[in-house]
């Protein structure tokens, strides 16, 4: 089957406006992987509003720790966020991947949370964080 670009793009603008719409939940997928290079990837990631991809130290009590890097995501459905580590992560350390918002802050487009903020805060959905745990290989 040929996909025409127009009709390619209008899929994609569709699937973002139903996201945006509420249409899907809010979620973050990610699986296992290296850190070498000093990224990390969330596969998808579905938002109802523009926001951050949030990396998180965490260990087996599942509580998010300090943040160790971010990344800009849109409203709607997005593929393969990258964000970029802001300290060294050593393989077998658990991270805690979460869409937070851009909410709350001063300045649109600048991330400002830290543990415990209001500002650029994670996203709940039923009072759960919407995140991914993986492990740095």
């Amino acid at each position: 089957m040929k996909i025409f670009p127009t009709a390619f793009a209008f899929a994609l603008s569709a699937s973002a406006a139903l996201a945006a719409g509420h249409g899907m939940a809010p979620m973050v997928e990610a699986h296992d992987q290296s850190v070498a290079n000093g990224v990390v990837s969330a596969e998808q990631i579905v938002a109802n509003e523009n926001g951050w991809l949030v990396v998180h130290r965490t260990d087996a009590d599942m509580k998010p720790g300090p943040v160790v890097g971010h990344a800009p995501i849109r409203a709607g459905e997005t593929a393969d966020v990258a964000a970029i580590l802001t300290e060294a992560v050593e393989p077998g350390e658990m991270l805690m991947l979460m869409v937070h918002s851009e909410a709350g802050g001063m300045q649109t487009g600048i991330f400002e949370y830290t543990l415990g903020a209001k500002e650029d805060g994670p996203i709940r959905i039923d009072g759960n964080l919407v995140m991914d745990v993986i492990t740095a290989q």
